[in-house]
């Protein structure tokens, strides 16, 4: 068996080491960089400035006239862009200019559904080994805070929706580190104990303690994030100064009164650029969901030209759109900008950098990793040129919280978009009807937001 240690492998000498030092030393561009670099940012160093300075934040089509969200030391963006989503449409119906949905309601449900989801999952996989890639990756990946589109549906669908007021934030669903902790630890301990009845045949023990560590999943929660009402009394003044008092609501009656799209007609377009994947096909990921017994999540996987075209003519429309990308690359975040060529890394360093979309995939250097709202596009003959963001990380970058991106960025560092069904072709719709490509655990496309 080869091992680091055999002959044929290559080790760093004291030869090379030497040799390498007095290259860079020799260097007089690269001992400037380094001076530079001691002192201020690489990004600072890097960045093209007459790009950044050039990319204006004016569209012409905007939706907005809302102030952003925050989401703060929590991972719940994909939970904060669903949810305003729905609260464009709200505003309407209520007339007001400023509304927000309850973030902290929605994310108790879900974390309560996932842990049932975990331990579903860890039943069904009980005769693998701890070891076991599959089993492995369950025990990593059990309690953040990210998720996908279809999850967040998932919970409004069966639990519905109540307005902030209702149930506000807490020290807890706005710092979510310690309470994640002590979900893992519960949970992962719960899976060994379920592990063991399963393998000694102890049915109704396995049923007992998976009540009782649902039980304590809900007793965390309730603790960290506070009780979720299951009716509340609404009453509210719109922009007109007229006071409305609507009586009491259940949460499910709220999400129906006070939005104005079906979500079950709406569907996560992704680009996926690897080529065992063909274009107009549908995947899903296994083990990738939330709440028992609901649908999956469901990608089509289209041309990323045709997801900018539908997002494009879906904000045109007035509708913002749910989307998903990569965050990190090419950003500035303090003055809120995206430009796929913004830092020249590769000619800072002297060193080959450049990955395709594809191979970034392949080699785990791109993923989704953050869920925003579209809410404005610029058209010029027919062609986007930039994108109006809404983020959630609060009013302090950016344009007091929105972001600008280029159309470039969009190409390599955009995975998802989400768009009404009735904006597909009759082809495409079709498509969401055959049986999925069921994709690893693992797949990238199944990384949360």
């Amino acid at each position: 068996m080869t091992t680091i240690t055999d002959a044929t492998a290559t080790a760093l000498t004291t030869g090379q080491l030497a040799e390498l030092h007095k290259s860079f030393a020799a260097d007089p561009v690269l001992k400037r960089t380094q001076n530079a670099i001691a002192r201020v940012s690489v990004d600072d160093i890097a960045i093209d400035h007459q790009l950044a300075t050039a990319l204006s934040s004016t569209v012409s089509n905007r939706i907005d006239d809302w102030k952003v969200t925050n989401q703060k030391k929590s991972g719940r963006c994909w939970l904060f862009a669903a949810l305003n989503l729905l609260r464009a449409g709200a505003k309407e119906v209520l007339d007001v200019k400023e509304f927000e949905f309850s973030q902290n309601y929605a994310m108790y449900f879900d974390k309560l559904e996932r842990a049932n989801y975990f331990l579903e999952s860890i039943l069904e996989t009980a005769e693998r080994t701890e070891d076991d890639r599959l089993v492995s990756y369950l025990l990593q990946s059990v309690m953040g805070d990210g998720g996908q589109w279809d999850m967040a549906v998932n919970i409004f669908t069966k639990y519905g929706a109540v307005p902030k007021s209702a149930m506000p934030e807490t020290e807890s669903s706005s710092n979510t580190g310690r309470m994640n902790s002590v979900l893992c630890l519960l949970l992962r301990r719960g899976a060994q104990e379920l592990r063991l009845l399963r393998e000694t045949g102890d049915a109704a023990g396995e049923e007992h303690a998976r009540e009782r560590i649902i039980k304590e999943v809900h007793r965390i929660l309730t603790v960290h994030l506070g009780t979720p009402p299951t009716q509340f009394e609404w009453e509210y003044t719109d922009d007109k100064k007229a006071f409305h008092r609507e009586g009491v609501l259940t949460p499910q009656q709220f999400l129906a009164k006070y939005t104005t799209i079906a979500l079950k007609d709406y569907v996560c377009l992704v680009d996926d650029p690897r080529a065992e994947h063909p274009k107009g096909s549908t995947l899903t990921v296994e083990h990738l969901g939330n709440v028992v017994g609901a649908a999956p999540v469901l990608y089509l996987n289209v041309d990323i030209n045709l997801a900018k075209r539908l997002a494009k003519e879906a904000i045109v429309d007035g509708e913002p759109v749910w989307f998903g990308c990569d965050v990190g690359p090419q950003m500035v975040r303090k003055d809120g900008i995206w430009d796929a060529r913004l830092y020249d890394y590769a000619g800072l360093y002297g060193a080959e950098l450049s990955m395709d979309k594809e191979t970034r995939v392949r080699f785990g250097e791109s993923a989704m990793t953050h869920a925003m709202l579209l809410t404005g596009v610029d058209v010029l003959d027919g062609e986007t040129r930039r994108w109006r963001v809404e983020n959630s990380w609060g009013e302090e970058n950016g344009e007091q919280g929105f972001y600008t991106m280029a159309d470039n960025w969009f190409d390599e560092y955009v995975f998802e978009v989400v768009v009404n069904k009735a904006r597909l072709s009759p082809e495409l719709r079709r498509a969401l009807e055959a049986e999925p490509t069921v994709l690893p655990a693992w797949d990238p496309m199944g990384a949360l937001a």
